[in-house]
């Protein structure tokens, strides 16, 4: 119990770093860099491993067991399975925040090239 005690403050204590949050837009802003910064490389690099430890049982420990060669087909499976919807919920998001315009930055559009001396 007291190990556990300790991995939970050994977690959580870097989030006093983000105890300076002065309204609900920052706090939106610092959950929303979380899930983007943590959360979705998390989730992909355990796709990925699943993908990979079924690469493994299907190639390497299945190579004389049709068992483990089911096992690591079952694998590979969820793991492209994963990695699809992964990539189609971003999309998703990315297709609803330009149609709504809901980014936060405002857009840049190309200009004309300029010397000191005036346009091109």
């Amino acid at each position: 119990m007291k190990k556990l005690a300790y991995i939970g403050a050994g977690l959580f204590l870097p989030l006093l770093a983000f105890a300076q949050i002065s309204n609900a837009s920052d706090l939106g802003n610092t959950i929303i860099g979380l899930i983007n910064n943590v959360a979705v490389p998390v989730l992909f690099a355990i796709a990925f491993i699943v993908f990979i430890f079924g690469v493994f049982r299907y190639f390497i420990q299945g190579a004389s067991d049709e068992e483990a060669k089911e096992n690591g087909k079952s694998l590979m499976l969820w793991g492209l399975i994963g990695f699809f919807v992964m990539v189609s919920v971003w999309g998703l998001v990315n297709i609803i925040r330009g149609t709504f315009n809901l980014n936060n930055t405002a857009a840049t559009y190309p200009t004309a090239p300029y010397t000191s001396n005036g346009p091109y």
